[in-house]
């Protein structure tokens, strides 16, 4: 089973971004995401952003994985 984790840009670096979700920090490749800014939340998958995020449902599931 594969997973992958929203995590929010806080820093774009070229065609990588440093994400963040808890207190994890993670660089990732953000070349298959169409105009990448710091803000978003978006989906990691084996050290790349996949897609782009809605602010609202990227939070409900962090809540969820946390309870977890």
């Amino acid at each position: 089973m594969c997973l992958a984790i929203p995590m929010k840009i806080v820093k774009i670096e070229g065609d990588r971004a440093v994400v963040s979700a808890g207190r994890v920090e993670r660089r990732v490749a953000i070349n298959f995401l169409k105009n990448p800014m710091v803000g978003d939340y978006v989906m990691i998958h084996a050290g790349f952003a996949i897609e782009k995020l809605d602010t609202k449902k990227a939070e409900e599931t962090l809540r969820m994985l946390e309870e977890i």
